[in-house]
Order: C-alpha cells, then structure tokens, then sequence
C-alpha cells in the first residue's frame, strides 16, 4: 500500500526541490506535519533553536552568507509573534526569507474561539512586518502560494516573506503534484534601464572627472560590474550593508568611509556621485544631513527610491548589477578622469586610517589583529556593540560581499543567533562573531544551539558590564546619567562550561591575538571574553543625530 501523502509531504518535497539545504525553527504542535515529513526525509538539515526570535536570525544570517533562500519554521500565534524581531531585521537587510508558520483549524481561523495558540488578526501582524504573507486555505493551494512567496522572496527588492498553513491543512491527504518534478520558480530577468535612461547616465559619467561609485546591499553581489568600473578608474565608497563588491585592500576602495572627516574632505572634490543599489539610509547619513556631492546619479530596482532620501540629477530605474554592468561596457575607452584621482583616494585613505587609530586609543590595535587571525576568506559578524558601531565598520577590511553581516535595523542582541546561522551558511569558512555583554545575554539559550549543531564560530564578547552603546549616547545627551544601562553580566566561564565549548578571557591587547587564534584553531564553538575594564574605557563615540543638536 502506498504511503500516505499529505501538504506536509508536499512543503517538505517543494523545500528540496527549491535547493533548500537547512530550515531552522521549533517543532510545535502546528508545524509537526510538515517537520515529521522533513524529518522522515532526512534530506535537509533541521536546526532546532531554542526561539523563534533565534532561529529567524539564523536563518536570516544564513541565508546572507550562503545566499539564496533562508528558511524559518516556527509555530503559530506565540511561535509567531516570536519570529517578528527576525523578520523586520530581514526587511532591513533585504534578505530572501521564508517564514512559514502553523495556524489554526481553518473552521476556527479569526474567529476568536480560543483554541490553543490562537491569535486573531496573525495574518495582518505578519503582512506588517513583511514583503507579502499568505495564507494556505485548501490543499489545491499550497504549491501555488509556496511559489508564489519563494518567487516573492527572491525578486529584487528582496525580503521575508510568510506562509501561514492551518493544521488542519497541512495533514490533509493529496495525490502528490507530478509538477513537483518540473517546478520552476517565476523569476523575472534582470531589470535593464530604458535605452535613453542608460544614454543619459553614460553621458553623465563621461563628463565627470571625478566620480565616486556608492555600492549598497542592492549592488554589492555584482562584483564583476563593480570591478569593471573600478578597473576603468573609478573610485568606490560602500554603505555599511553594501561592503565587499571589491576587495576593502583595493588601492581605490575607500570602504565604508562616508562620515569620516578625511574622507569626508575628499567626497567634497567628487563631481559625480554614483548611488547603486543603496538607499542613502538615515542610520548612516545622520539623517540625510551628511554633506554628499552636490551631483548624483542613483540606480535602484525600486521606482519608489527616487529622491526618498537625497535627491538626485537623474534616476535609473534597473537592477543594480544589470545596470552597472551596460555602463561599463559602455565606457570603455571613454573616460577622461582627474589624473590626481587615484593618489587623492590613496592619501584619504592613509589620512583615515591613521586619525581613526589615533581615536581608537587603547583599542588601536584590535581591528588589525582580528583581521589578521582570521583568514582572508572568514565571516565577520558583529552584534550592535561599540566595537562594531566604531572600527567594525571604520576600520575592519573586508574582501567579499558575503563576508560580514550585521543588524541593520540597529536591535541589540540578534548577533549571537547571527553567527550560529552565518557559521552554518559560510561552508567551512572561519566565522567569528563580535558581542557586547549587554545584547549576548538576551540570547543566551542559543549557546546549547551552537553546542548541539557543532556550528564553528568563535563568539568573542567584549564585556563593559552593561549597555556601552547606550551608556554613550546618555553621556552625550542625557548628562551621563546611566540609568538603566547596568545590566549585570553573566559569568562567561560558567556559560561556557556549561555548554562545553572552549573559554577564554582577555584582560590586554597584548593577549588577544593568541587567545583568538587558539580558538579558531579549534572546531566547533568557542568563547572569548574581552574585559573591557582592565584594558580601560572605550573611546566615546558617539555623534548625536541633527533632531537630538541645539
């Protein structure tokens, strides 16, 4: 007798068929169709977290550093609301996410009866946070919508999308779709710009002498594009999320720099600003007030990026990486730059370096040294915490696009879930992940996830006993009064022990290199503590936002 099929069977068959090779999330008693039928597989690596808030991160880092589709599970209603944090920070990051969560009896759904787990209105909560939900009422439904919402996913602008699926549904017994074999996704080809869009932004660049490339997330994946003009001889700036299109050592990369002073002074001599794939965030601009060149270009997939932030001298609605690509094939031979350009990118760069050593002060060594222990190739990620909010995006070179990650939506606490799923993705790259004490303890359960799961990441936490990013901004606004940014601090060792991975504590700078290259030497997880106290305080970084000045 054949085996019973059921919508279970089918999400399970539709996840191999789409390549997906690890899932993350909780079996609940509403997602157990579809994760027995995924179990009885054995085709695709579960990874049980111990929340959803943690595993939605690590699906979310994943999916980043593995590219392509990253995949949460988690139950209804409590299980759902769980997830929230992790798909708004994967709307902030643009990651292709999947979340697909359980629901109630379809004769119960929105009704407000009470039955376990139930939340009214969780479709409207999910949609909220979203690029789409959907909600599966019938089994002839589910292979349509699942493609529907991968194909959503997917398609730039990129992001979470959720798939609701009632139990009721999911045990539901269907003949097994014979389009499974066959299924393709709906993707659309790589947006080009109109022909007069794409004339005028080759006109517009030919008559620069010196432009400016800006890469953002939208743009950093298209690296041989990005090379191409760089290799023309145009320099290149990235956005926080937009690193790595070109090597960070590259003689005309001048990194994440925008907001320095030295960089700064040299973004004054641009003519020409060339905004791909980057929305010219807020977070990053100090709310659009930093000085850019007073001529800019942007290239966005999306029409509604237009002047939403900075205007600009001409839009080009295309993806990013198409787009760029025309252009440089287009200019060959066809640009006559400021023959001082490259040199004027060359002492910037210096300048920078040396100035932001200089306010590092005590800390001015630990960017070089976490850049030479880990290998070239490595995965950096960083919770929000002073070292990253500072060198982390100053002063750490990174080589490739999906080399570092970080919280774009600035929550604290997501890094330590982060790095799990990034070591998960990364193929037996190094991962390193960077945490204050204050945002590692609001995930501590996830430890015995990274013990479980062998995942090779080195979680290095630099323990100020408390909230130091916060403790920074009440400095500069708030007269220095800390309250409620003293949380006590775990006892690291104990966490450690306690989830058998290696431990370390670091009290000198002198010490850190050692005990970071002991750790990544060791596979599987290993912790390393930074004791900020005896090295001595962290330099205030901190610049308020225009509303927060006068």
């Amino acid at each position: 007798m054949a085996e019973t099929y059921r919508v279970g069977d089918l999400v399970a068959d539709f996840l191999q068929r789409m390549d997906v090779e690890t899932v993350f999330g909780i079996v609940s008693v509403h997602n157990i169709p579809t994760l027995d039928a995924i179990g009885r597989r054995n085709a695709i690596r579960f990874v049980t977290a111990r929340s959803e808030y943690g595993g939605g991160h690590m699906a979310d880092a994943y999916a980043r550093v593995h590219g392509g589709l990253g995949v949460l599970i988690s139950s209804t209603g409590p299980g759902a609301a769980n997830a929230v944090p992790a798909l708004v920070e994967a709307g902030f990051a643009s990651t292709p996410l999947l979340h697909i969560t359980g629901q109630t009896p379809t004769a119960m759904l929105d009704r407000d009866m009470g039955p376990v787990h139930d939340v009214p209105g969780q479709s409207a909560m999910l949609a909220s946070v979203c690029k789409s939900a959907y909600r599966i009422l019938s089994p002839g439904q589910a292979l349509g919508i699942l493609t529907r919402a991968v194909a959503d996913a997917l398609t730039a602008p990129t992001g979470p999308v959720s798939v609701e699926i009632p139990i009721d549904v999911q045990r539901a017994e269907i003949p097994r779709p014979a389009e499974l074999e066959t299924l393709t996704l709906p993707r659309a080809a790589a947006d080009l710009p109109d022909d007069a869009s794409l004339s005028a932004l080759v006109d517009t660049v030919k008559a620069a002498k010196r432009p400016l490339l800006w890469v953002g997330n939208g743009a950093k994946h298209a690296t041989g594009a990005v090379q191409a003009l760089v290799d023309l001889g145009i320099p290149v700036i990235s956005s926080w999320n937009g690193r790595g299109a070109v090597p960070e050592d590259h003689p005309l990369s001048l990194a994440a720099g925008a907001g320095l002073p030295e960089i700064q002074a040299f973004l004054d001599t641009v003519d020409l600003l060339i905004v791909a794939g980057s929305r010219l965030r807020g977070h990053e601009t100090q709310d659009q007030s930093l000085a850019l060149p007073a001529r800019r270009v942007q290239i966005d997939i999306d029409g509604k990026a237009q002047g939403r932030t900075y205007t600009t001298d001409l839009f080009v609605r295309g993806a990013a990486g198409a787009t760029l690509s025309a252009l440089a094939g287009r200019l060959a031979g066809g640009l006559s730059l400021d023959p001082a350009l490259a040199g004027d990118v060359a002492a910037a760069r210096k300048a920078a370096k040396t100035a932001y050593s200089a306010f590092l002060d005590g800390y001015a060594a630990m960017p070089e040294i976490v850049r030479r222990v880990l290998p070239r190739d490595g995965v950096f990620v960083r919770d929000v915490t002073l070292s990253h909010t500072t060198w982390g995006h100053k002063a750490f070179e990174v080589y490739g696009p999906r080399d570092t990650l970080y919280p774009v939506g600035a929550a604290i606490g997501p890094g330590l879930s982060m790095g799990i799923g990034a070591a998960l993705g990364a193929g037996g790259r190094k991962t390193l992940c960077i945490s204050g004490d204050g945002g590692f303890a609001m995930n501590l359960g996830e430890l015995w996830t990274a013990a479980d799961e062998q995942a090779d990441v080195v979680f290095l936490v630099m323990n100020d006993h408390g909230f130091g990013v916060i403790k920074h901004i009440q400095d500069s606004l708030y007269g220095g009064r800390h309250h409620f940014a003293d949380p006590t601090p775990p006892d690291f060792k104990r966490l450690a022990d306690g989830s058998g991975m290696p431990y370390a504590v670091v009290r000198s700078m002198d010490a850190l290199e050692a005990a970071l290259s002991e750790a990544l030497a060791v596979p599987g997880p290993a912790l390393v503590e930074v004791d900020m106290a005896a090295i001595g305080p962290y330099p205030r970084y901190y610049t308020p936002p225009p509303y927060a000045k006068g």
